[in-house]
């Protein structure tokens, strides 16, 4: 059962001039795994982890390093939650995250589908 749908886009230009003028900004958005990656995938990222709140709710004190985006060995991403995102996907009974992500030009786009069973 589909528990909850979100998508985001980012503007990868806008998102690079955030993170220029906030260097801080990489350390509380990202794992210490995603901070080394190039702008476009950030870019990326930070779509999946805002689509990923927005499937949940947009709950209060989500931490962002808790929300991980991970390729397999074969390059296809996937979500990883731990701590308050998992709090949150295992109280609304999200079992499964499904994930794409894209660029195109100056748009990074993230979208995903909690999947599970109603608690």
């Amino acid at each position: 059962m589909i528990i909850g749908i979100g998508v985001d886009v980012v503007a990868v230009s806008r998102f690079a001039e955030q993170l220029r003028r906030a260097p801080a900004l990489r350390e509380r958005l990202f794992t210490p795994a995603e901070r080394g990656l190039n702008v476009r995938s950030l870019a990326a990222r930070f779509a999946a982890k805002e689509a990923v709140a927005k499937a949940l709710g947009a709950p209060a004190g989500m931490n962002w390093q808790d929300c991980q985006v991970v390729c397999d060995s074969a390059g296809d991403p996937h979500v990883e939650v731990v701590g308050t995102v998992a709090e949150a996907a295992h109280a609304k009974g999200v079992e499964r995250w499904h994930l794409s992500m894209s660029h195109d030009g100056d748009l990074a786009t993230g979208m995903v589908v909690a999947e599970g069973s109603l608690q």
